[in-house]
């Protein structure tokens, strides 16, 4: 995950309480069987999912949400810079290099700072936004800044292992209209090694509003987005997908974390990255709320 801004501040205290609620909630129950979840590995056994962790020549992210084709080719959606060559304060994706289209990414299960994890599955990186906006020669700095929005497509062999719905919460409910208006309540999951236990890994906070023209948004969440955390998805109140986790904020919003729009970044990979028919895809779970928020 990328840093902008100055040294990191703590949380207002009114978060704290947010993640004890958090922590005292059970995760999303379970669906009854539908058609439409007949191609999806249950939610339970799943290892390819949102919140999954994908490694990308050594670098540890997490995916934020499973889309697909118009071929019925699935992908897992994570943060452009995953796979970027500059540093942890390069976040211009219009001019920051990246690895190319077809490196191969690793699904990870259980890996943390004391063991390397278990890799779980394969992908290749099929869309990234950073090498898409330098292919066209894209200069609008809010885009350059905000959208940070990469495909990783699961390989053949491995798509049978595959869940849609996010751990914990549920969902998502499909593709947010409107996005979170400032104060609302947003959902998350972050699968970053470095937390020390995924009892920490749900996130609920509150919406800042929208940022860099509408490219992006900030947000609040206990326990905040750290590195390994990039690339994940958030869910507004509904629990449909807004946004993607792209930055830590340091200054002048101390511990808030900055996204990328879902909806735009979509939009601009539909239209520029050549996958007909790309979309969202809605959990096989429903979707759970924190009570109270």
């Amino acid at each position: 995950m990328t840093v902008r801004r100055a040294p990191l501040a703590g949380l207002p205290l009114a978060l704290l309480v947010v993640l004890l609620l958090v922590a005292s909630v059970a995760p999303a129950g379970q669906a009854a069987p539908s058609a439409r979840d007949a191609r999806w590995a249950p939610a339970a056994t799943a290892t390819i999912h949102p919140g999954a962790q994908m490694l990308t020549k050594g670098a540890q992210c997490t995916g934020n949400f499973v889309l697909a084709d118009r071929r019925g080719r699935v992908y897992v959606g994570y943060a452009a810079h995953c796979a970027g060559l500059g540093e942890a304060t390069d976040t211009d994706g219009c001019a920051t290099g990246s690895h190319p289209l077809g490196t191969r990414v690793a699904f990870v299960e259980g890996m943390d700072p004391a063991q390397a994890g278990e890799v779980v599955g394969h992908g290749r990186l099929a869309y990234s936004s950073w090498l898409t906006m330098q292919q066209r020669g894209t200069t609008d700095a809010d885009a350059c800044a905000a959208n940070d929005f990469a495909l990783v497509r699961v390989s053949r062999g491995d798509r049978g292992e595959v869940n849609p719905s996010v751990p914990f919460w549920g969902g998502p409910t499909g593709l947010s209209s409107a996005g979170a208006a400032a104060g609302s309540s947003v959902y998350s999951y972050g699968g970053s090694s470095l937390r020390p236990t995924t009892l920490l890994s749900p996130k609920a906070g509150l919406s800042l509003g929208r940022t860099y023209g509408g490219w992006g948004w900030d947000v609040y969440t206990a326990s905040p987005g750290i590195p390994g955390d990039s690339g994940s998805g958030f869910l507004d109140a509904d629990g449909a997908g807004f946004g993607t986790l792209s930055t830590v904020a340091v200054a002048p919003l101390a511990g808030s974390n900055g996204l990328g729009d879902l909806r735009r970044e979509i939009a601009f990979a539909r239209e520029h990255a050549g996958i007909a028919g790309l979309h969202l895809v809605r959990g096989t779970e429903p979707f759970a709320a924190v009570p109270g928020l």
